[in-house]
């Protein structure tokens, strides 16, 4: 059953991405992103509700919530990197380098939670790996993607987003999967409303158009549907299996990207994502 929890979540986090896109055309990274979390917050306890597990919140010791608050943490800071480089740049660009965060993810699953190592898991590691390298290309000309700015939020979405992987695994052991999906929700609202008004930024939402407006909220709709199946198919599932179907999502996004937004990948990016579905695959294995 994990497993397909696992692949609805990249159904899911593939659609965010190409919402998220049309949403922050005009409109400042930082800003957009704390909209959507208000948007992912109102879905996960609404779904905590739904399953009943409100009762358990008081039972929760302070060890899983430390981790669920650090999972929380690393998970606002991926997503404002995450946002702020799919501004800058093109969604078929950044998004092969926040998929990398599999690699890392599945290294420390291994060095930390002990998972075993197999053959088709390291060479679905470098499969993935191998992809990624050939996903990533410079553009002709990089004044059109901000100079190479992009790339570095990109590059610290991705390890933010392998270090909210292992803390999540840790923090969701003890308690209800919805449950520890809307406390860690909870954390990244703090902290991105946080960023919003340190860099004075509050301004701004009085500006964002409804049109804006209504895809960031359905960027948060999509992102809280790939969460919660996400962190349900974590709980009963290993790190470095469901990450790496998580991170399929990779797929949805090409097509949707392709289909509204006119981006085309060349032969050689084609290839890689190629690697990193064929090596995903063999995870499986």
């Amino acid at each position: 059953m994990w497993v397909l929890f696992a692949f609805g979540s990249a159904l899911f986090a593939g659609i965010t991405a190409i919402l998220a896109k049309f949403g922050i055309r005009r409109v400042d990274s930082n800003v957009a992103t704390a909209i959507r979390t208000v948007v992912v917050l109102a879905f996960a306890w609404l779904m905590v509700f739904v399953v009943g597990a409100q009762g358990e919140l008081a039972a929760i010791d302070g060890k899983t919530l430390l981790f669920l608050v650090l999972s929380g943490l690393a998970t606002g800071a991926s997503w404002l990197c995450y946002f702020k480089a799919l501004q800058l740049g093109d969604v078929n660009k950044v998004t092969p380098i926040d998929k990398s965060s599999t690699v890392l993810t599945m290294l420390l699953a291994i060095a930390l939670l002990g998972e075993a190592v197999t053959l088709p898991k390291l060479a679905g590691m470098a499969a993935i790996g191998a992809g990624t390298y050939l996903m990533i290309q410079k553009r002709p000309d990089a004044k059109e993607v901000a100079g190479s700015r992009w790339l570095l939020y990109a590059l610290l979405s991705a390890v933010f987003a392998a270090l909210t992987s292992i803390l999540g695994k840790v923090g969701i052991q003890n308690v209800n999967s919805n449950l520890g999906t809307a406390i860690r929700t909870a954390v990244v609202l703090a902290m991105a409303w946080l960023v919003v008004f340190v860099t004075k930024q509050q301004a701004g939402v009085k500006q964002i158009d409804r049109k804006s407006l209504a895809f960031i909220c359905l960027s948060g709709i999509a992102t809280g549907a790939s969460w919660l199946c996400f962190y349900r198919a974590l709980q009963t599932g290993p790190a470095s299996v469901v990450v790496p179907i998580d991170k399929l999502s990779i797929l949805p996004t090409v097509a949707f990207s392709y289909l509204f937004l006119g981006e085309r990948l060349s032969p050689r990016a084609f290839a890689g994502l190629a690697l990193i579905t064929a090596g995903t695959l063999a995870l499986l294995l």
